[in-house]
């Protein structure tokens, strides 16, 4: 498996996969198409060039794109410090359990200390339990909750 940064020529397949967002555990108030129209919004202004320092990676094996993730950087609400924030992570259906959202975690990792950073942060749905086990798994830990109620 190799892990290589993103182009121009990966948008298509970035969008693709990112659609797959919706299908792990939003919230009752959050439609599938909610969730998707954001990620691809935020895609669109990377790809367009609308933001500043974000990073995109793939991970491919044999020519074939398995995953991607979105690195982008950001400053601690406590410390004000800055850190690395994974934004998106994402692999194909046909990709998953196979190693590459490890690899992907591996690499984003690698991009943030690269970067100066010394902390990684990432968001996710509390309904999504194969990714929250899997970041468990990682190394990572829950820092805040995020409540929401819906005002009528």
């Amino acid at each position: 498996m190799r892990i290589r940064p993103g182009t121009a020529a990966d948008r298509d397949f970035v969008v693709d996969t990112a659609r797959r967002f919706a299908a792990f555990g939003p919230p009752a108030w959050r439609s599938a198409q909610e969730v998707v129209a954001g990620e691809v919004r935020c895609l669109d202004d990377f790809f367009d060039g609308r933001l500043q320092g974000p990073a995109l990676i793939i991970a491919e094996e044999d020519g074939v794109r398995l995953g991607f993730a979105f690195l982008e950087p950001a400053v601690d609400y406590f410390s004000n410090e800055p850190h690395a924030h994974l934004g998106m992570i994402a692999v194909t259906a046909e990709a998953e359990g196979h190693g590459a959202g490890a690899a992907l975690m591996r690499a984003a990792e690698d991009w943030s200390r690269a970067a100066g950073y010394a902390k990684l942060t990432l968001n996710v749905f509390e309904g999504n339990q194969r990714a929250r086990q899997f970041y468990e798994r990682s190394g990572y830990q829950v820092e805040t909750l995020r409540y929401v109620k819906i005002l009528d």
